[in-house]
């Protein structure tokens, strides 16, 4: 094993920088000229736009421009639509509609931007916006997801009757009808996924400058793929050669999905640049965060789950309810749809899997991926409802899973819809975590609680997610003389720690050291290509294309070397980063081989990897929590996990990753909870209302991974970096159910807030008294 190679527990080397205030966020980037823009919004959720009288704030101290949606459409700007597409089930096309950079003709959601005043200070642009006078037309809205398609509900779009965009199936609805029919037992559950913000530490930010002359634009931006953005950017919205567009990513601040899609303040802010022919800065404060980054998740569900009288599955029949907001962000159609619904049969061997979702439109901010993009959705429901049919069994919901468990031997084992699991053993994971939990002192720990008057629970849940798929990535690798290795990658860290994964790689196979490598990325104009990062896809994938050049600059310096120790290059090996002459004491590094180039560029190699297929982490988390009747606070104890994601590249950051993901797990389960009231305004919008998590609402973890290696990827790792917020949800409701048993409490929706929690007890305690 190379120093700091694959599979160590390698500091990050880029937190140095990071921790002692070197490193460069968007809102660092400071262009000459440079001038500032803020956004005018809209405070009524649905409204009718008429004049916009702009000319006093055009005159206010500073001011450069006010331009607002009838400028960017005369100017030829278009819209945005959505990038994924899906079918109704009659075969018919969704409805996809417009979302201009700045609004045209009418308002639908509360923050939608109106105007743009441009600057030469924020304090002015800011202070001038008050100044616009926009006249609004207000009209009824909707904003809760189950009543978008109630009759008389108010219209969003004239060509989505009912609000529908989309009534999409998966699975044969019949066949499963017929299971369910068959069943000896169907549990029928009703449950929420509750609507998120993601806020990310570093908020949304763009810097555009154009330049007339040559007719490039620049392009600042905190994003997760700079690749993604510059095409659509150039080609569907201004109608410009890619070339001519050059975008820019520095470090971010975490992004959790948010950041890779296109934003109507990033066609406004760029516009502008080119319009004026001046660097236009903007930058989010944190209350528009809450009212224009894409928000997560809101879903309602009806799942039905059979079994046979031996308590296996049979059929699993669900019907949900997806909010997709005021207009279609990027890809949160697919979201809604395919990228989580297909992992619905969970870890289960079900014989038949039927899903039908309506994507709802209404007059709330757009919803789109946020960390697990479907797959949390999916666990969610899977694992309560096989709970809640272990309660009405009265059977062992450890057992029970056992059970119903797809064993190793079947792999690779295709799912009831179709996906192809390579690896895994699911009994195993689930049988250390309840382990490692103690759940067999459990019963005696819940005991004492009670005597105490307080109520104890203990919940399990498992997961699989398919995740690193998608298209290829590339890679390339210099070598320059003087030893220095550059690695150029499409992959884009919001934080996650790829320079250090991708360096330890680089050192695997070639032995350089991490203080002679530089990584560049999020720069258009030297890095060729990119898909991007999401999905758990930068190690499994760019990881992948980064060993592929790095084992071919090893074969390259092979020759090299046996050339320089006059030897058969058959005879080379190389350990510990030098070319040694097998036998022998005679040996040369990677640096005294460049040395000898002629070139200033002594290797430069390319890799790419295509995906044959995702890959699929699981794992089991148990949960134990303690309940205050009184209050309804909840108090987790103990949390327990037992993760599988194939061979790991530095078990340091993977638990990182594990215990960020739990954190935001635990924070929609139990606190997080985007609210709306009846006329679209958002309740929840600033963190006095909105409760994330904090230190003392998250426990320590008790964290071990299993090493299953995967058998789709060339360097047998599996994504995880969603895997801990796919998991805790359903194993933090679990273990509140669990505590709430005495009250004959079989569910309860996120967030199981103490209010929530109070609330359920109060209604159940007379029944509980009356029994």
């Amino acid at each position: 094993m190379a120093k700091f190679g694959i599979g160590q527990a390698v500091p990050r080397s880029e937190d140095p920088r990071l921790l002692t205030g070197q490193g460069s966020y968007t809102d660092d980037v400071t262009l000459p000229g440079q001038r500032y823009a803020y956004f005018v919004r809209s405070p009524f959720a649905h409204a009718e736009l008429g004049a916009i009288d702009v000319s006093e704030a055009r005159a206010a101290p500073g001011v450069v421009a006010v331009l607002t949606g009838a400028d960017m459409q005369a100017d030829g700007v278009n819209a945005k639509h959505s990038y994924a597409t899906v079918k109704n089930r009659d075969g018919s096309d969704f409805v996809n509609v417009p979302w201009p950079g700045l609004a045209q003709g009418r308002v639908r959601y509360v923050g939608e931007a109106v105007a743009m005043v441009i600057a030469e200070t924020i304090g002015q642009a800011r202070d001038a916006a008050e100044l616009v006078d926009v006249d609004y037309e207000t009209l009824p809205a909707v904003a809760a997801t189950g009543a978008a398609m109630a009759p008389g509900t108010p219209q969003i779009w004239d060509r989505a009757p009912d609000n529908l965009c989309f009534d999409w199936e998966y699975g044969e609805r019949e066949p499963a009808r017929a299971l369910l029919d068959q069943a000896a037992h169907v549990v029928d559950l009703t449950l929420v996924n509750n609507r998120v913000v993601a806020n990310s530490m570093e908020g949304r930010a763009c810097n555009a400058h154009h330049d007339p002359e040559t007719g490039i634009s620049r392009f600042y931006v905190s994003s997760q793929g700079v690749h993604s953005l510059r095409d659509k950017l150039a080609r569907d919205i201004f109608g410009i050669d890619p070339d001519r567009l050059q975008v820019f990513t520095t470090d971010v601040g975490g992004g959790f999905g948010m950041k890779i899609f296109l934003y109507p303040e990033y066609i406004a802010t760029l516009y502008a640049a080119r319009k004026l022919g001046c660097a236009v800065k903007w930058t989010a404060e944190r209350s528009e965060g809450f009212v224009s980054d894409d928000h997560g998740r809101d879903n309602i569900t009806r799942v039905r789950l059979g079994l046979d009288a031996e308590h296996r599955f049979t059929a699993l029949f669900v019907e949900t309810t997806a909010n997709l907001g005021a207009y279609l962000s990027d890809f949160g159609v697919f979201v809604a749809t395919a990228a989580g619904n297909r992992m619905l049969p969970g870890l289960y061997t079900l014989q038949r899997v039927y899903t039908n979702v309506k994507g709802v439109f209404t007059n709330t901010q757009p919803v789109d991926a946020y960390r697990g993009a479907g797959r949390p959705e999916a666990a969610f429901i899977i694992e309560r409802v096989v709970d809640l049919a272990a309660i009405e069994l009265g059977v062992d919901p450890v057992a029970l899973r056992h059970k119903n468990y797809i064993p190793p031997q079947a792999m690779p084992f295709t799912t009831a819809t179709g996906l192809v699991y390579d690896s895994g053993e699911f009994s195993r994971n689930l049988g250390e975590a309840v382990e490692r939990a103690d759940r067999a002192g459990f019963e005696a720990r819940r005991a004492a609680a009670a005597a105490e008057g307080r109520l104890r629970g203990l919940g399990v849940a498992t997961y699989v997610e398919a995740c690193a798929g998608g298209g290829p990535e590339d890679a390339t690798i210099t070598v320059d003389r003087d030893g220095s290795v550059t690695i150029l990658i499409g992959t884009q860290t919001n934080g996650q720690g790829h320079e250090t994964a991708y360096k330890q790689i680089v050192a695997e196979h070639l032995g350089v050291e991490f203080d002679r490598m530089t990584m560049i990325q999020g720069d258009t104009t030297r890095v060729a290509t990119g898909s991007g990062t999401g999905g758990s896809r930068s190690v499994p994938v760019g990881g992948a294309s980064v060993a592929e050049a790095a084992l071919k600059i090893r074969d390259k310096a092979r020759v090299r070397a046996a050339d320089m120790l006059e030897a058969a290059a058959a005879d080379i090996v190389v350990e510990d980063g030098r070319f040694t002459v097998i036998g022998t004491d005679r040996s040369v590094s990677l640096a005294e081989i460049a040395a000898r180039a002629e070139d200033a560029v002594a290797f430069a190699e390319g890799g790419k990897f295509t995906p044959p297929a995702h890959t699929f982490p699981n794992g089991a988390h148990v949960v134990e929590v303690e309940i205050d009747p009184d209050t309804g606070t909840v108090t987790i104890l103990r949390y327990t996990v037992v993760d599988d994601f194939g061979n790991v590249l530095n078990p340091m950051m993977v638990a990182g990753q594990v215990h960020g993901g739990v954190a935001q797990g635990i924070g929609q389960a139990l606190l997080e909870h985007t609210v709306y009231d009846a006329d679209g305004q958002l309740l929840s919008g600033s963190f006095m209302d909105y409760a994330m998590p904090r230190a003392d609402n998250l426990p320590f973890l008790d964290f071990k991974y299993t090493v299953i290696p995967c058998r789709t990827n060339p360097m047998g790792v599996k994504g995880a970096g969603e895997a801990g917020c796919i998991g805790a949800p359903p194993a933090v409701i679990n273990a509140v159910v669990d505590a709430l048993k005495p009250y004959g409490i079989t569910h309860i929706d996120m967030p199981a807030t103490p209010s929530a929690i109070w609330q359920a007890i109060r209604s159940a305690r007379p029944a509980a008294a009356a029994e």
